[in-house]
């Protein structure tokens, strides 16, 4: 498509940083990049200023990756698998339920279980790629990260 003039902000963000360009798994990719991030922060702030600092990632990139997803689907087409910022922020939701001690098991299981959600796209996830443009491309893997979310919590709390 019309590549070389695709603005390099928008194929930063929805690449989240080039991530998206990977040939094998892209969207893994994409998810492993919200989890590098993820630890740097961990090992940089206090717990309460890491759930802050990474509500506001969510957020900023929530904006940024819908418009630069949708920016993105006129040079590349259709949820063009380059771009897994969806899969960033979705991850980074799905940490937002790892305790305070941060145990690698837990992280482990936020990765696994987003990626089990964005793949399989069970309870209502499916129908979130319906919405146009940007919005759909997010909406899929916000759902997955909460659902993720949702069962660490459950488990934290029974367990």
């Amino acid at each position: 498509m019309k590549e070389e003039k695709f603005p390099i902000f928008h194929k930063l963000i929805a690449t989240s940083f080039g991530a998206g360009f990977s040939p094998v798994a892209p969207g893994t990719m994409g998810a492993l990049f919200g989890v590098a991030v993820w630890y740097l922060l961990f090992a940089l702030l206090d717990y309460a200023t890491l759930m802050w600092t990474l509500s506001g990632l969510i957020v900023a990139f929530t904006v940024l990756g819908v418009w630069s997803s949708s920016v993105s689907e006129r040079y590349w087409g259709e949820d063009p698998s380059r771009v897994v910022m969806d899969e960033t922020v979705g991850e980074w939701i799905a940490l937002l339920a790892v305790p305070a001690s941060g145990h690698w098991g837990y992280v482990l299981a936020a990765f696994v279980l987003f990626r089990f959600f964005d793949i399989v796209k069970p309870l209502g996830v499916r129908s979130m790629e319906k919405l146009k443009g940007g919005y759909g491309i997010m909406a899929d893997d916000i759902l997955s990260g909460i659902y993720a979310a949702i069962v660490i919590v459950v488990f934290n709390y029974f367990v």
